[in-house]
This record gives C-alpha cells, sequence and structure tokens, in this order.
C-alpha cells in the first residue's frame, strides 16, 4: 500500500501542478490566517468560481474582523451574494467575526479545537486554516479528499472523519499538505463522482475503482 500511495501522489502532482489552485489555496498563500478562513466559509456548498467571485467582492470592501462586524447584514449579504446559501453564510461569518473579537482579540486561533469551539467552522474549514494558512502537518477532508482514497482502495470509511484518521496512518506527512490541492483538480477534472474518466486517468492501473458502476 504505501509504495502505491507514494506513486499515486507523485503521478498526481506531476499531472496537476499546472493547474489553477483552489480559491481557498490562492488565498492562504498570503498568509492571512482571516481571510483563509473566511473564503473556506464561502466556499461551503458552491462552485471555485463563485468562491472567488464573493470573496474578491467582500475582501475589497472588508477584509478584518471588525470591518466586517460593522458592515450590515444586507450589505454584507450583498457582497458574498454569488457564493450561494449568502444569508446563512453571511449570519455565519458575522458569527466568527464576533467571536474572534470577543476572545481572540480578532486573531484566528491556531489550535483546531479552539477553532471549531466557533460556531460555524468545522473539521474541514479548521484543519484548511492550521495547514494552508499556519503551516501545520494535517489533512482537510474535502468531499474529493474523502470520496477518492475509499474509489483508489486506500481506505474504506463513511464519513470524512473517518476517513482523515485512516489517511493519517497511511499517507506519508510530506504529502498531507498538498493531498487536498491535487484531489480537489483530480477529483474535478478526470475522478468525477459520477462516470469518471477511467480512459484517460494517469492513475488507471493504481485504483480498485472502487464503487464505480459507469465510467467513461
Amino acid at each position: 500500500m504505501a509504495n502505491k500511495i507514494e506513486k499515486t501522489m507523485k503521478i498526481l502532482m506531476k499531472q496537476f501542478r499546472p493547474y489553477g489552485k483552489p480559491t481557498v489555496r490562492r488565498t492562504s498563500a498570503k498568509k492571512d490566517p482571516f481571510k483563509t478562513l473566511v473564503t473556506c466559509l464561502l466556499s461551503l456548498r458552491t462552485q471555485d468560481e463563485n468562491t472567488a467571485k464573493a470573496s474578491a467582492s467582500l475582501f475589497k470592501v472588508a477584509d478584518t474582523p471588525k470591518e466586517i462586524i460593522s458592515l450590515s447584514m444586507k450589505r454584507l449579504e450583498k457582497l458574498i451574494y454569488s457564493s450561494g446559501y449568502y444569508k446563512n453564510k453571511a449570519r455565519s461569518i458575522k458569527h466568527v467575526c464576533k467571536v474572534l473579537l470577543d476572545k481572540y482579540n480578532g486573531k484566528v486561533p491556531k489550535t483546531r479545537k479552539e477553532l471549531m469551539g466557533i460556531k460555524g467552522i468545522g473539521p474541514k474549514t479548521s484543519n484548511i486554516v492550521l495547514c494552508f494558512a499556519y503551516g501545520q502537518c494535517v489533512i482537510p477532508v474535502d468531499t474529493h479528499v474523502h470520496r477518492i482514497p475509499n474509489r483508489l482502495g486506500w481506505v474504506k470509511t463513511k464519513k470524512p472523519e473517518e476517513t482523515e484518521i485512516e489517511l493519517m496512518k497511511i499517507v506519508p506527512k510530506k504529502y498531507w499538505k498538498e493531498i487536498n490541492t491535487t484531489f480537489i483538480l483530480f477529483g474535478k477534472n478526470v475522478c468525477l463522482p459520477i462516470s469518471p474518466w477511467c480512459s484517460k486517468c494517469p492513475i488507471n492501473n493504481l485504483c480498485l475503482r472502487v464503487g464505480v458502476e459507469k465510467s467513461r
């Protein structure tokens, strides 16, 4: 298994390196934990292009907890409208900003326990902040990072939280930071949830195709 994982990661990282990174990853390159956190909250249940549009619109007007708190709810909703579910997201972002100001002096916590202690922040979001903004060795598990290892036959899990635990046991730490971005790009372009492009998959010979009923 270790050899298969090593081969898979090397092939996929080389294959998808030229692709544009997801908005959350691009935002985190600036090492701004708050922007990374808000961008991740905006990315929930939406396409990456919508996340990019909403985050750019918001950060042009407000990019700190204090500035966002000062916005009216109506104004905030309008700024992030393109992200979808904008009313719920606006309430969540407002709440997160209030907690950051009241409890953490406007700073984003550096521990998973503290992050997940804030309503609206789950395991994936907390790990994205810790991994990409703070450089900690964790594995952010989204729908792609949960689905693809199960399809490959690396793990056999039902929940993302279970997948995270199992991946930490078998994936070398040097790949923990890259597995999220790599699998997102792979999952969107080749290893689709339904009818994946197995015929042009660069790791076809390394995949058990668990649960694949139809492919192209």
